[in-house]
């Protein structure tokens, strides 16, 4: 037997073959002062395999041949991988410097100096200071921590995920997670291997992960139990591998602490938000002074709302919730009807919501020991700013003609700006990738079909004031004066939009709000008005008034006075008449009917008594899981089908005349169908811009029919039809929408054609010379974003076990209940993102002015430059790519300055929408 072999086997802890000399080779890691070996050679049990490799590396061979001649020496059991070969040498190269470590360190406690020291270990004076100096010591450690915590989750949990992102979620490199799975391997018998785990949306889709596992189960079992492959999730490390903490559950607040606003005491006007004391330490908001969020009571249920301070808080409580529900509810209870929800069946996730990143925080108590706050925000001050500006065709379509061909013409114009400026760049490799993403955005307007923002529009979360006229809003951010529009969605019609002018001057909101920023403050009234809007985190778009602008609003509909569906509709205790009740699942699927009901209704001109009818439904539905309502009852009173058949025909593709559905294109835009499932790369067609997709041509045996079926893939409907106006009903605001959708696809595919009709860069050996410092500057941050990609890949995996637990665990039917398993998804992806610190948004590229000097002047590869761009944050190309500002004005961009000036902008706006002067732009229209 060979040195290697001996090695090797004393290794991975196999017995020695009988008849074989023994020869010390140290010991597996122990207490004592030379764990790795001793006496003449003291790398006897890791230096040989090393001095071996060393060898035929000095020979001149590249790391495949030693890796053969490795193997050519030893039994087929113990041959390596290029990756256990490469953690191989990493670990013996640990050892040695661990001996060396422990007895310089030996040494040195005996009162030897730096220089005996090297001169007896026959090093020199500044490698042994560096050695015992430099903290590398601890780092060479950390491998071992890692090792034991990975060893006291594969024990609990049998086998583990360990594949690539898992060393994210520890905190550390990949380098030490593979050595101290080796080590596990090595030393304790455990076994690492692949499996493949299905896509659980698509079968035919797979990933493949590395599990770590106790040495009972093999590679087999894994696959046959793949739901027992458990995540590394719930622990992460933030000093690199030293220490690892749990995620916790919330902390809960003792219901002592909290009172309740009856509607009778005024409830309902401020229904929803949470007043909570100044300066009690664990119930501060941090920076923020309002935060939809939610507080765990009593470790059973919990407070959900916006919480803000207060200075009107009775003595003995530091907490007060104000409800619309009436005195004798009671706070807390085993029943539904309770001022508090009840806490959700979920251990890690009591509320059924996604806590954002950085949404729980800790304090210091009395004790002087830090503690977890019950404070867990959704959202803060701030967060309702970022918020998506655009305006949907739900209420755009409602409005009148002039003002959606207005707001649509400004968007194409937008759009065509956009192509003309990317088509001006002079790098090929920007271009190109421009290009392709201004047609995937393209394509996904023409089906969404929203247009851009009007002038001064924003987002906002609505906060509740007493002392303020329904005619009124405080809101800091605009001047006082101005006239706003206030809109909530889902948007029914013009009756929900009230008109609210802006005094800021208002004491009481100055002291409770002050200057807030993406919130305002309005009367209950109002909140009313906006479909029954909540001070939960309800949030409107605000949209300034002016002579360009100037939204339609209605007096609220007439026979929606005093109507309460909760009363009118309401089952008696019991059910006795034995009632069909609305499943969470129903609800969705009837509210979609019933508001595909409204805008037909409303696009073909319905009377105010017919919208009557289909807006109370409305009302029922959207109440009727939640409040036990008689929908059924609602739906023959309000003659429903009678509306369907009246305001909802449309022809089909053969000429028949339908009733009831979608029948307009703006409520069959969210359409889909099916086509053959579609597989591989999408190509695109050179002479039209279009995609060209590969079918798969799979088939499967539909266990319903029993028959052969192809496999199909669901698409959008729109994506598909090559005339959009096919869809439109004839009415005048549909086919304002069909054109736009059809200019933004035939828009798509003209970039496209031109992105494949772009050049290469040319790469320039010398502005890499010229720039090397930037081109490293700029691989840094690629890698940087790379190491974010499997954080990514490891929240799903993670989100899906979670997912597919929990489905189980309550319950839940995949077909009855879509709606709360995409909240559930939602939750668990947000928690799962958190547990690995992955966030593609704050991890792109960005550039100094020197780097992009190097990109322009052709210092990197077309291909890499490829990479780079994808990883980039594409505003910033935009600006970085976008040719100097010039007092020359392209066509396209002409076409957009008269659109925002017909939609109301001013010349500062419009100058800063087009990168010229105000000067340029007075000029354009003053000619």
């Amino acid at each position: 037997m060979n040195s290697i072999e001996k090695d090797l086997k004393n290794y991975f802890g196999a017995d020695w073959p009988s008849g074989d000399v023994l020869e010390h080779y140290g010991t597996k890691r122990h207490s004592g002062r030379y764990p790795w070996g001793s006496g003449e050679t003291p790398y006897q049990r890791s230096g040989d395999f090393l001095s071996r490799v060393e060898e035929l590396k000095k020979s001149g061979m590249k790391e495949r041949a030693i890796l053969d001649t490795i193997n050519s020496e030893l039994p087929r059991e113990y041959q390596l991988g290029t990756t256990e070969f490469r953690v191989a040498q990493t670990r013996a190269k640990h050892d040695r410097w661990q001996l060396q470590y422990d007895r310089a360190r030996s040494l040195k406690e005996d009162g030897l100096g730096y220089t005996e020291i090297g001169r007896e270990m026959g090093l020199n004076e500044s490698t042994v200071r560096s050695m015992l100096n430099s903290g590398t010591a601890e780092r060479k450690s950390k491998a071992e921590e890692i090792a034991k915590r990975l060893k006291e989750e594969v024990d609990k949990k049998g086998m583990i995920d360990i594949s690539e992102g898992v060393s994210n979620v520890l905190g550390v490199s990949d380098g030490q997670l593979d050595e101290a799975a080796y080590i596990l391997e090595a030393e304790e018998g455990y076994k690492r291997y692949g499996v493949g785990v299905k896509n659980p949306t698509n079968n035919r889709q797979q990933t493949n992960i590395t599990v770590l596992a106790k040495p009972e189960f093999d590679q087999k079992y894994a696959y046959q139990h793949q739901e027992d492959i458990q995540s590394l999730g719930d622990y992460y490390s933030d000093d690199g591998g030293r220490t690892f903490r749990k995620l916790q559950r919330p902390s809960s607040l003792d219901s002592s602490r909290v009172a309740v606003r009856y509607a009778e005491d005024g409830g309902t006007e401020k229904d929803g938000v949470i007043e909570i004391r100044r300066g009690v330490d664990d119930l501060s908001l941090g920076k923020s002074h309002y935060a939809q969020v939610r507080i765990l009571v009593d470790d059973s249920h919990y407070l959900k709302g916006m919480a803000v301070y207060s200075d009107d808080i009775p003595d003995g409580v530091d907490v007060v919730f104000n409800t619309n529900k009436h005195k004798g509810t009671p706070m807390l209870g085993s029943k539904d009807n309770t001022v508090l929800k009840t806490i959700k069946n979920d251990p890690d996730n009591p509320f059924g919501a996604a806590i954002k990143a950085n949404g729980q925080s800790e304090y210091v108590g009395s004790d002087g020991k830090k503690h977890l706050s019950p404070i867990n925000k959704l959202k803060e001050e701030g967060d309702w700013d970022t918020m998506s500006r655009t305006v949907s065709s739900q209420f755009l379509s409602k409005q009148p003609n002039k003002l959606i061909e207005n707001q649509l013409n400004l968007t194409l114009a937008d759009y065509k700006s956009q192509y003309d400026e990317i088509m001006s760049y002079t790098n090929p490799t920007i271009k190109r990738k421009m290009l392709i993403d201004f047609a995937d955005k393209c394509d996904g307007n023409a089906m969404t079909l929203k247009a851009s923002a009007f002038p001064g529009q924003t987002s906002k979360v609505i906060l509740p004031l007493t002392n303020i006229s329904e005619k009124e809003v405080y809101a800091p951010s605009y001047k006082d004066g101005t006239r706003l529009a206030l809109v909530r969605y889902p948007h029914a019609g013009t009756f929900e939009i009230p008109i609210v002018t802006v005094n800021n001057r208002i004491p009481s909101a100055k002291k409770n709000l002050g200057d807030i920023q993406d919130a305002i403050g309005i009367s209950s009234k109002v909140a009313e008005r906006l479909s029954g809007a909540d001070f939960d985190g309800d949030s409107v778009t605000a949209i300034p008034i002016s002579s360009k602008v100037n939204i339609k609003s209605t007096s609220e509909l007439r026979g929606l006075k005093d109507f309460d569906p909760k009363t009118e509709y309401a089952v008696p205790p019991g059910n006795p008449n034995h009632v069909k009740l609305m499943s969470k699942s129903d609800t969705q699927k009837e509210m979609g009917i019933v508001s595909n009901l409204i805008t037909d209704m409303t696009l073909r001109g319905a009377p105010e008594e017919d919208m009557v009818r289909a807006v109370k439904h409305s009302m029922v539905v959207i109440d009727a899981e939640k409040h036990g309502l008689d929908y059924k009852r609602s739906e023959r009173e309000n003659g429903i089908q009678e509306l369907k058949q009246k305001w909802q025909i449309r022809v089909d593709e053969d000429g028949n005349e339908k009733y009831g559905g979608a029948s307009t294109l703006l409520s069959r835009r969210k359409q889909t169908v099916r086509v053959p499932e579609r597989r591989g790369s999408v190509r695109i067609d050179p002479e039209t811009g279009e995609k060209i997709y590969k079918t798969s041509g799979r088939t499967y045996i539909d266990p319903k029919t029993g028959k052969e079926t192809l496999a199909t893939t669901e698409v959008s409907r729109i994506s598909i039809t090559d005339d959009v106006r096919t869809l439109s009903s004839g009415t005048t605001q549909e086919n304002l929408y069909a054109d736009f959708s059809n200019q933004l696809k035939s828009l798509a595919n003209q970039a496209r054609k031109s992105s494949l009709e772009t050049g290469r860069l040319k790469y320039s050996p010398s502005a890499a010379k010229e720039y090397e410092t930037e081109v490293k500057s700029i691989n840094d941050k690629l890698e940087q974003v790379s190491l974010n990609k499997p954080k990514e890949r490891r929240a799903r995996l993670i989100a899906n076990a979670n997912i597919k637990a929990k489905i189980q665990s309550q319950g839940l039917d995949p077909k009855k209940d879509k709606k709360e398993i995409r909240k559930i998804s939602a939750v668990e992806m947000e928690r799962a993102r958190d547990a690995v610190s992955a966030n593609s948004s704050g991890t792109k590229i960005k550039f100094t002015d020197k780097e992009w000097e190097a990109i322009t002047a052709g210092a990197i590869s077309d291909s890499k430059l490829t990479r780079i761009l994808n990883a980039s944050d594409s505003s910033e190309l935009v600006k970085r790519a976008m040719p100097r500002a010039s007092t020359t004005l392209s066509a396209a961009k002409i076409a957009k300055l008269n659109a925002m000036r017909a939609s109301g902008y001013t010349i500062q706006q419009i100058a800063d929408s087009l990168g010229v002067s105000q000067t340029t732009v007075r000029n354009h229209l003053a000619s």
